[in-house]
């Protein structure tokens, strides 16, 4: 891969960081299906660079946080929903080199990965217009906790985007979070994930990748997450609420793309 796309790799990610870190979606739901929409390396190249970025831009964000002592991370919730998206991680990056080995073409799974990511985005947006209008919950049980978590690890780590819009979906709804919580608490879950997908991952073999790429798009996510935790402080939840519409209008778009190339 030659520097330039690397470096353009390295703005993708600190953009897509910077937004996922406001929205609390983590990034990589913007960060794999951009650069898979280029086409200059393969699905699952893109899936671990995506992984390395995030992951450093959440271990940024959940660190700081803690140690500034401005956490509005719920621990009684989020942990239990952290381990078990980290175990629905393992789950998922199972599943989904059991479907890529399925097909001649292992690129093939990029369209699905776009179909399915695009049909629970849309699920999202919905959701998300209407919300005012649904009676959400104040659940707090540590099973019902882990399983959610579970369930949202695997498709995170299917779709190798690390955590989606559908993490605040499921925050809104079952626990009444509000939208600055709920981003903290998405980044938290998004953070054990991404530590069981990169391990499982590396223990069954890691792709094909550029050390220059990896480097500068770890260092996109870690300043997105600097600039992001900035930002933060200074909006207030009704327009983390318009950025979080306007990221998922935009994956829409990407995924049907995607979905037409990997197909064709």
């Amino acid at each position: 891969m030659s520097i330039g796309q690397s470096l353009l790799f390295m703005i993708v990610s600190l953009a897509a960081s910077l937004a996922g870190g406001l929205c609390g979606v983590g990034g990589g739901v913007v960060i794999k299906p951009a650069l898979d929409a280029f086409g200059w390396a393969s699905v699952s190249t893109i899936g671990f660079l995506s992984t390395c970025t995030v992951l450093a831009m959440t271990v940024y964000s959940v660190g700081k946080s803690l140690t500034a002592g401005d956490s509005v991370i719920d621990l009684r919730i989020g942990t239990p929903l952290a381990l078990g998206s980290a175990i629905g991680g393992v789950a998922g990056k199972a599943a989904y080199s059991a479907i890529a080995g399925l097909f001649a073409n292992p690129n093939r799974i990029g369209s699905i990965q776009a179909v399915v990511l695009g049909i629970l985005t849309v699920g999202c947006l919905i959701y998300t217009v209407k919300k005012d209008g649904i009676r959400t919950h104040h659940f707090r049980g540590t099973l019902l906790c882990f399983f959610l978590g579970l369930v949202l690890g695997f498709f995170s780590s299917f779709l190798g985007i690390g955590g989606g819009p559908f993490n605040l979906v499921v925050l809104y709804y079952f626990f009444s979070m509000d939208t600055k919580t709920a981003v903290a608490n998405s980044i938290y879950m998004i953070l054990f994930c991404q530590g069981a997908n990169l391990l499982t991952t590396v223990a069954g073999g890691i792709p094909a990748f550029s050390w220059s790429t990896l480097l500068l798009m770890m260092l996109g996510g870690v300043l997105g997450g600097v600039f992001g935790r900035k930002i933060n402080k200074r909006i207030d939840n009704p327009t983390v609420e318009k950025l979080f519409l306007a990221m998922m209008v935009l994956i829409i778009l990407i995924c049907v793309y995607n979905a037409w190339q990997y197909s064709a």
